[in-house]
């Protein structure tokens, strides 16, 4: 299987060339500087030239708080870009894996939220990866949409590298408790998207579906952030004392939906795909964070 992966920096891109060890495929990455979705057109050229078998769009305009100020950027980058990407990779025949966000539900109910369910943003980065959605549905029949949540690992940045480098200088850490979702592995996530491109590819899953792939198990942050400092005072490292705070009492730029709790059944029932608990995933990257004794 020939792959090409947009956002070869970000943390599923990264997972994805580890999870890749060992399997029968080609990986090429588009990226920034050669590649910049910010330029119209760039994203489209590069899949026409590399002709790949399956695109996996893993790259994104990620930061939550400033995209309420630079939309335009976060639509340009979530939304045009992907519907380009999805269409250049019709072009070529190939299949597109986009990757999505809890985000684009509103988290104003009780239960999970399932891929049938409106979409409703509460926030810019919500609203752009929701008209990413759209743009490959309408510019790709052969796509699957695969929305995860609250995404971890031991590359770039994310909440439990920030956790783990904010108790190095700090004894108390101040953090949300009323936002539950559920907290994914990239690595883990790259595995299921690798089970997910065997299926499309090898013609054994119908295309055109959007799935719920997380991390097994619900969190808040303030719980997310508690079992870090929990693994950093096992392995000896600097831990600070965690406290649970409202969204009230921590007011962003931007909204963010109470309940993003994605349910994870329809991957489950047509794929086998159950990530492990999101608890055990934590541990194992708090324990790449640490330095080699």
């Amino acid at each position: 299987m020939r792959l090409l992966v947009t956002g070869a920096h970000g943390q599923v891109a990264r997972s994805l060339k580890e999870r890749s060890a060992g399997r029968d495929v080609t990986m090429m990455f588009a990226s920034r500087p050669q590649v910049d979705l910010g330029e119209p057109g760039a994203i489209a050229a590069a899949i026409r030239e590399a002709a790949p078998d399956l695109v996996i769009n893993a790259a994104a305009y990620t930061n939550v708080d400033l995209a309420e100020t630079e939309r335009a950027l976060a639509f340009r980058t979530n939304a045009a870009a992907a519907g380009e990407a999805a269409a250049a990779a019709a072009e070529v025949g190939a299949a597109i894996i986009q990757l999505s966000t809890d985000y684009v539900f509103e988290g104003n109910v009780d239960r999970p939220w399932r891929e049938d369910d409106p979409v409703n943003p509460v926030n810019a980065y919500g609203a752009s990866k929701a008209a990413g959605e759209e743009m490959v549905r309408a510019a790709n029949p052969r796509h699957t949409i695969v929305r995860t949540s609250w995404v971890v690992s031991p590359f770039g940045r994310n909440f439990v590298k920030t956790m783990v480098e904010a108790a190095r200088s700090r004894d108390l850490l101040r953090v949300v408790d009323d936002q539950r979702g559920r907290p994914t592995s990239a690595l883990d996530l790259a595995a299921a998207l690798f089970t997910i491109a065997d299926a499309v590819v090898g013609g054994r899953r119908d295309v055109g579906r959007t799935y719920h792939v997380a991390g097994s198990g619900e969190a808040s942050w303030f719980d997310l952030a508690r079992e870090v400092m929990g693994e950093c005072t096992r392995l000896g490292l600097p831990a600070a004392r965690v406290e649970p705070v409202s969204s009230a009492e921590w007011p962003t730029p931007a909204v963010r939906p109470l309940n993003s709790v994605l349910d994870c059944g329809r991957a489950e029932t047509d794929l086998g795909i159950r990530l492990p608990d999101w608890r055990n995933s934590v541990r194992d990257i708090v324990g790449r964070l640490a330095p080699p004794e």
